[in-house]
């Protein structure tokens, strides 16, 4: 049977977002005339890989439109087709680089204001333009598989269903409705409001996907509905050219970050630059924590140990991992951001996994990455806000050699048996294909 045509809504394809890469990796099978993205212009680049699909509609200008005064600040987006693999042609079209300024001015100020005062949730409407609509009647999909973490874009897919009946995929990535009505004077109006949207849009789906077994878990208790689970998988033999098979420590060993700064992880990575100074206090040892992110820390300039390196190419990252000595995994501990991450994994999980480097966890317990690790014991786990308890349990794996080689390895059989993409990648596609088979019902 040949594969169904699909338009992925909301995510691109890319390999410098979990979105990005988890998407990359799950289509990995599939012919690249068979896919279409449509999503906001904020989320295209023109480093995008034109490898797995270069058919996109970049929604801009004439299909989103912001309430005044917003109306008058919001930067002009293009909205039509782009061709990704035509570079030369597509400077006009997306946004290059952007200002440092502008994104920590809307990140840091703007966007906690409007969330707090509820404006956040109608800010902004994506609408269909006529424009969208030809191409979507041209493109004339089997299927849609979609993704939305805001009012705005859970609004827009039900236009986009009611517009053009197809079988519907929804694939959840954070339990981000958790967070609606968190703070603010409107908090109930919008908890309700939103909750009732987001039911009817995964009440119009055919099969419904989590992240994560615990997020399926709760998902069924929650919204009545049964969940599949699909996380990110991975290229084996991509893994294996550069996997670390030993486990003797380096001289100056170095324990490695490598992801982003998101919402607490900051406080954090302090703490582990915190238990890495006590350690080489109490072993007169030099131990480098090595922080790989977007964004260098205010406070790294405090620690002689602690080293900022910036993103490298994915291409690069088994060498990166595998020449540390030990990746943590660390998330936030603030009760906020529980919310958000309990149901979550992180995109980077299996790719810690496959690289051989033994894996230290640093999380509450109550979260689907402790859950995991525990269950399959493919890490060393800290569920404690607790500087002393972190330095004890990453002391104790620097000092124990054959914990570390204990742990990597079963971190790779599972990696193997669980996140192959081979396998995850064939079986999300022959749910695909079922669910593609009631098309010839809408058309």
């Amino acid at each position: 049977m040949s594969l169904p045509k699909v338009l992925i809504i909301n995510q691109p394809f890319n390999k410098n977002t979990g979105g990005g890469v988890t998407l990359s990796n799950l289509f990995c099978n599939w012919e690249r005339k068979k896919l279409a993205v449509a999503c906001l212009g904020y989320l295209l680049t023109q480093k995008m890989d034109p490898t797995p699909c270069n058919n996109y509609y970049q929604l801009g200008s004439k299909e989103r439109k912001w309430i005044f005064p917003l109306n008058l600040f919001g930067r002009k987006y293009y909205s039509g087709p782009i061709n990704i693999g035509d570079r030369s042609n597509n400077k006009q079209k997306v946004v290059g680089k952007r200002s440092k300024f502008r994104v920590k001015l809307i990140l840091d100020f703007i966007v906690p204001l409007f969330n707090y005062i509820g404006i956040s949730h109608f800010q902004a409407k994506t609408s269909l333009s006529p424009g969208f609509c030809k191409w979507l009647d041209d493109l004339d999909p089997d299927v849609y598989y979609i993704q939305a973490e805001t009012r705005e874009s859970v609004l827009f897919c039900t236009e986009i269903i009611k517009y053009k009946k197809r079988p519907v995929i929804f694939h959840m990535m954070d339990d981000w409705p958790s967070l609606i009505g968190v703070k603010g004077p409107l908090k109930k109006y919008w908890e309700q409001k939103i909750d009732k949207e987001f039911r009817h849009l995964l009440n119009k789906a055919d099969l419904l996907m989590g992240i994560s077994d615990y997020m399926c878990e709760e998902y069924k208790n929650r919204y009545g509905r049964n969940f599949v689970t699909f996380h990110n998988p991975i290229n084996l033999n991509f893994w294996k050219k550069a996997q670390r098979n030993n486990y003797h420590l380096a001289k100056n060993p170095t324990v490695l970050y490598a992801g982003r700064i998101g919402l607490g992880i900051d406080d954090s990575l302090r703490n582990i630059a915190e238990a890495i100074k006590m350690i080489n206090k109490e072993l007169n040892a030099d131990i480098k924590f090595k922080i790989q992110t977007n964004k260098v820390p205010n406070w790294i300039s405090n620690y002689k140990n602690v080293k900022h390196q910036e993103f490298v190419a994915y291409e690069e990252l088994p060498n990166v991992f595998a020449q540390a000595d030990i990746l943590i995994l660390p998330y936030d501990f603030s009760s906020e951001s529980r919310s958000y991450i309990k149901y979550s994994m992180p995109t980077k999980a299996p790719e810690y996994m496959a690289s051989g480097t033994p894996i230290i966890i640093y999380a509450p317990q109550d979260t689907a990455l402790v859950k995991y690790a525990e269950e399959y014991n493919w890490a060393e786990v800290v569920t404690e806000s607790n500087t002393t308890v972190l330095m004890e349990k990453l002391k104790n794996l620097i000092l124990d050699m054959p914990l570390r080689k204990e742990i990597a390895t079963t971190a790779k059989n599972v990696a193997e048996t669980r996140h192959d993409s081979d396998l995850v990648a064939q079986e999300f596609q022959q749910m695909i294909l079922k669910t593609a088979e009631k098309t010839i019902i809408y058309k």
